[in-house]
């Protein structure tokens, strides 16, 4: 996919990417920071997906390890969104159904 772009445009690339992910990020106030965690629950789901596909199909060593940290982390993600999500959730019932 990448084959013919030099390694110095793709971390030009990576370095925007997180540039601006960053500054979005940041603009947001924090009254919605939880909904949108669990709004990324999905994509982090996809993600770990994909990670399982990756994982899987690759014959290298370095592929395979790249493959399971990323399936790790991936898996930390979305636990820890439902686990916010979850939180969240709680402060909004009554407290005879916190119970």
């Amino acid at each position: 996919m990448f084959e013919g772009l030099p390694i110095l445009i793709l971390v030009y690339i990576l370095v925007l990417a997180i540039m601006v992910g960053f500054e979005l990020i940041a603009k947001v106030p924090p009254m919605l920071h939880t909904p949108l965690m669990s709004g990324t629950n999905a994509v982090s789901g996809i993600i770990l997906i994909g990670a399982l596909v990756v994982a899987g199909q690759t014959d290298s060593a370095i592929g395979q390890v790249l493959g399971f940290v990323a399936i790790v982390m991936a898996t930390i993600n979305v636990v820890g969104g439902f686990m916010v999500t979850n939180r969240m959730l709680q402060m909004f019932r009554k407290d005879k159904e916190r119970e």
